[in-house]
This record gives C-alpha cells, structure tokens and sequence, in this order.
C-alpha cells in the first residue's frame, strides 16, 4: 500500500511538470557539460512559499538521475537587517527532474544558486511580483553563454560618456611582495634587567641625604646618603683593633697570627656594602665614622626615594632605585586579531608625540604569553636604545611593527565595497560592462588590502566612483522589479 501511494505520489509530480500550469517557461543554462533547466511556480514568485522545478541533463540530452542538487534561496544582511533564507527542500521526481521547495519572507530580489556534484553550478535571482528567474551557468559554461548573448543577472552596461563623468576608473587586481605593520600605543618603561635597589644589610638611621629628589642623575660611586649604625659602627671598630694587632704580631716570631682576624673584619664591612675607597680611608686614618657614606652602585636616574633625613630603616628596606636609562623598554599592546603578524626579533619604530619628525629603532623582544581580559589585548615588549636620554619612563610612544607577509593578491581599499558580512568589488568586462564579484578581504595596510578569494592576478577591476557604479546597480536592479 505504501508502495502505491509513492507511485502515486510521483505520477502526480511528474504530471505537474507535464501540464505546466502557473509554472515560468524553462531558463536553461550550460556548466561543466550538466544542462540546468529552471522554472518557478508560481510564474511571478510570492512571499510565501514557492516553488522551482529543475531538469538536469548531460550534455547528450540523457537526464539525470540521483545526483541530489542542492537549491539555495537566500536574500544578504542589509544593514540592521539579517540574512535570510537558504537551503531549499529538494525531492526528485523523476527522469532527471527535481522540485525544490521554499519559503520567501518578503519583498525583494532573491539569490539563487543550484549547484550540481562538485562543479557544475548555476547562480542567478529571482524577484517577488517578476515573472521567471535569472541564470547563469559559473565559468568557463558562463563565459561562452556570454558570448553567445546570454548575461550575467548581475551585470550591467554603462555608456562610455556617463562613465566619464563619474570618474570611473579601473586597475588590474596586482600579486607582489606585499609587507604590513600593526599599529600600537606603547609607554615607555625602565628597562628591569639594569634597575639596581639600593638596600642595607643592617638597621640604622639616615643621616645627610645627597641625591635628595626623584629624577637627579648620579655617577657610579657618588655618595647617596650617609647612614649611622651600630652594627656598622662596631664592625669598624673591630676592624681597627684587628689591624692593631696584626701590627703587634709582626714585632713577634709569628707575624702573621692576626693575618685572619684582619680578614674577617674587612670581609664583614665589604659584606655590609662598605665602598673600597671608604675601606681604605678606614686603614689610613684608623678613625672610625659615626655616618657612613653609601653610594651608587651604577649610573643613572632615581627613579624611586623611600627615605628622609632621620628617618629609621630596616635591613633588606629599599631605600633607593636607580635606573641607568642607556636602553629602555616599551610596552605596547596589540588586538587579538593582530597575534599572527607579531613575533619575536621583528623590525619596528617609535615615535613620539612630543619629538615631530624623529623615529626611534627598535626590535621585538618579547610577546607576553597571556592576553588581558578585559581588553582582550596582547603585551609587546621592545628594546629600544636611549642614549641622549630622548625616552623617560612613562611616556607615551606611537608603536609601528613591521611585518613582512610575502607574496600577495592585493586591490587598493577604495575598490571594496562592504554589505553586511560581505565583500565586494566590480568586475570591469569591458564594453562598459561591469558586475559585482564578491570577495574575501584579509589584512589592511596603508592604501591596499589583502584579497584571499574571489579574484585573480590581472583581473580588472573598478578602483575609483565605485559607490557610484554601485549606486547604478541598485538602480537599474530596482528598475527592472517595477
């Protein structure tokens, strides 16, 4: 019984096709040896639901049968608005024929794509209140459809005169060596590696302070501040009666027995940061010093002061933090989507705000391994040298990193359009000739950008009043639905 009812079924379908009905005549287009038949039912299509019917045939004229073609209905985003539509429901018939069912929600112009096995494929539109459909068969089928007088639905001719006033120009789509940067804010930053602290080994009070503010530039050995400890001052005290009686020994049969007990005490002031020409003064003057002096342990710049005169410290406090500044860091950060064209070793430059016209050369170090959060950005870390002292710490620096990216389709930007997701350029076919070709875009640099389908080397291609022949398009699109 069931049997039945399917024969019946497909009788019923088959006789449809046969009696025509309100169906459009056939629209037949050739691609890669299938012939594509297509009608709509109802003739003019509705919002609603509709229908197409396709006859597939090889290119002898035997149809065919169990292929599955797949039907796609679908109107792009515009705007606010989604994109809607897509595959058709798709029942064979028989002997080569397919009905495909589909629901349009509203007014307007309708892509439609019947695609067949792996290449044969056919692209058109249909219109609600148009009678028929549009088709084209894809390339090369298309192309000698094209010459034998058929068109693209897309395409449109404009006269030679009104391109003109326009401005109309067209370039060839190029390949070449192509290199990009990505663009960053960057701060500058004292580079960690040469930032020496300054930190005692004992308890103590500060005594006179010589590098008296955040910013003074010191030498190596220059006196910070002086310091007066117990612990120091018995340390020297020791010393001295060591030295004493190291001098007492000599004058004995065992001149060297307090050879160790000068040692130790002088180890134990070198230990506790006693400068070497202090030591000496020590041994020369044989005077102890109530106030210490402690001094820089490499040029550069305070760049942190935690003390006041008098004020009490604890061994291990910082008191001080010097920055040498002869090479610093910057730390700039970079969108996610930028990841892939920054690495390690990479050339880049800064400029700042403040110092028009000059560039710094820099390289990047480092790409910290993890992104912030919240911005849902990367840190870069770059060595720049500094020898005049150009870049302070904090400032804000203008980060390019170059990146080279090899061999590339690349069209200047003006000739991309973009509607919703999509990308598009206009394919000049000459003749005053012109359809849209969408493509995929990839990166952006300076004038150009990245094509990665959709085009080929030389294809030519609207580069100047292309919103202006896409208004055309509209135009004549519209004008053909009344």
């Amino acid at each position: 019984m069931q049997r039945l009812r399917a024969v019946l079924a497909l009788s019923l379908l088959a006789l449809a096709w046969g009696c025509g009905g309100s169906r459009s005549e056939p629209v037949r287009v050739e691609s890669e040896g299938v012939e594509i038949a297509v009608s709509a039912e109802p003739a003019a299509p509705r919002t609603g639901e509709n229908s197409l019917w396709i006859e597939l045939r090889e290119r002898g004229g035997a149809p065919l049968a169990g292929v599955e073609p797949r039907v796609d209905v679908s109107m792009v985003a515009m705007g606010t608005m989604p994109a809607m539509g897509g595959p058709a429901r798709v029942t064979e018939v028989g002997g080569g024929r397919y009905r495909a069912d589909f629901e349009l929600a509203m007014g307007g112009t309708w892509r439609l794509v019947v695609a067949v096995g792996p290449r044969a494929r056919a692209e058109g539109s249909l219109s609600i209140g148009v009678p028929g459909v549009r088709l084209a068969g894809s390339a090369p089928a298309a192309e000698a459809a094209q010459e034998a007088g058929a068109h693209h639905p897309a395409e449109f001719r404009l006269p030679p005169g009104r391109l003109q006033r326009i401005g109309v120009r067209t370039a060839p789509a190029e390949r070449k060596t192509w290199s990009t940067s990505v663009r960053a804010l960057g701060r500058v930053v004292a580079e960690e590696g040469t930032l020496e602290d300054v930190a005692l080994k004992v308890r103590g009070w500060v005594g006179r302070i010589y590098a008296d503010a955040v910013g003074d530039r010191v030498e190596p050995g220059e006196v910070l501040f002086t310091v007066y400890s117990p612990e120091l001052y018995a340390a020297q005290e020791e010393y001295l009666l060591a030295l004493r009686s190291q001098e007492r020994a000599r004058e004995t049969e065992a001149p060297e027995r307090a050879h160790y007990l000068v040692e130790s005490a002088r180890r134990r002031l070198r230990l506790w940061d006693l400068a070497p020409v202090d030591l000496e003064r020590l041994e020369r003057t044989r005077q102890p010093l109530e106030h210490l002096p402690i001094r820089a342990p490499v040029g550069g710049y305070v760049v942190e002061k935690n003390l006041v005169e008098g004020s009490a410290f604890e061994s291990g406090q910082r008191l001080y933090r010097i920055a040498p500044l002869a090479r610093v860091w910057i730390e700039a950060e970079v969108y996610e989507y930028e990841l892939p064209l920054v690495r390690e070793g990479q050339a880049a430059s800064v400029t700042l705000p403040y110092l028009l016209g000059r560039r710094f050369e820099a390289k990047v170090a480092y790409v910290y391994p993890t992104l912030d959060p919240a911005t849902r950005t990367a840190r870069l870390r770059l060595e720049v040298p500094n020898p005049d002292l150009a870049l302070r710490p904090d400032m804000y620096a203008n980060v390019r990193v170059h990146a080279e990216r090899g061999e590339r389709l690349v069209v200047p930007q003006s000739a991309v359009l973009y509607a919703g997701e999509r990308s598009f350029v206009f394919r000049a076919l000459g003749d005053g000739r012109f359809r849209p070709q969408a493509v995929e875009v990839g990166l952006r640099s300076g004038e150009e950008v990245e094509i990665l389908e959709g085009l080929e080397a030389g294809d030519e291609i609207v580069t100047s009043g292309t919103f202006l022949i896409a208004s055309e398009s509209r135009l004549r699109a519209a004008l053909e639905q009344w």
